[in-house]
């Protein structure tokens, strides 16, 4: 059995990701931390999410440093989609369809993905913009929200600093243009239903490595 390890935080929780695939799972990588799990023998490096602003950012020498000495590099979900999208013609793998909007330029700015969690649980308290694009198309889609109210809430979103996005502070935000009947429907939907993408990412990257990867 190779030598796997993951790094990832609130996309997935640990114990769901453990069921998909047997590997070693380490906290969100930070500068270094590839090139300590190259040295400690990985054949296989999965990154899933990073630091951004708290430490210093994974770098881009120390993944290709470790694709070069033959090591299996898989970018999805939140950091690991970013640096995917940079490195694929390089040699890393990118999984899933948050890499594939960078990849496409649909997406480019790392506060797509960005959030805060609480470290001692790995519990997400804020909602990355990609979900809260997806949650706001599913509300439309479902006639929760109408297409305007759906271009008033991303624009509240947006003008938000990453660890402020919750839905009721989006909602909030957004002040007296939104109708108290919206507000709360939309509220219920979003609590209830919504669409988190970075996990489907995470699941798709595990499954990737436990049946493309591993004899």
């Amino acid at each position: 059995m190779p030598v796997i390890i993951v790094f990832l935080g609130p996309s997935l929780g640990r114990a769901e990701a453990e069921k998909i695939l047997s590997a070693e799972y380490r906290p969100p990588v930070a500068r270094g931390d590839v090139t300590r799990a190259m040295k400690e023998g990985a054949a296989i490096i999965c990154i899933i999410d990073g630091v951004f602003h708290q430490e210093s950012a994974v770098a881009h020498r120390e993944i290709l440093l470790a694709i070069h000495k033959g090591i299996r590099v898989i970018g999805a979900s939140s950091m690991g989609a970013l640096r995917a999208a940079e490195l694929d013609v390089l040699g890393m793998v990118g999984i899933g369809e948050v890499y594939r909007r960078y990849r496409e330029g649909n997406l480019e700015s790392d506060d797509e993905v960005a959030l805060i969690f609480d470290p001692s649980t790995g519990l997400a308290l804020s909602e990355p913009l990609v979900n809260i694009r997806a949650t706001l198309q599913s509300a439309e889609d479902r006639g929760i929200i109408d297409p305007s109210t759906h271009t008033m809430l991303l624009a509240a979103a947006r003008g938000l600093y990453y660890p402020e996005r919750t839905y009721p502070r989006i909602c909030e935000s957004a002040g007296g243009a939104l109708s108290s009947l919206v507000r709360d429907a939309f509220l219920r939907f979003a609590k209830t239903e919504p669409v988190d993408v970075k996990r489907k990412d995470a699941i798709q990257a595990l499954e990737y490595i436990r049946d493309q990867l591993i004899p």
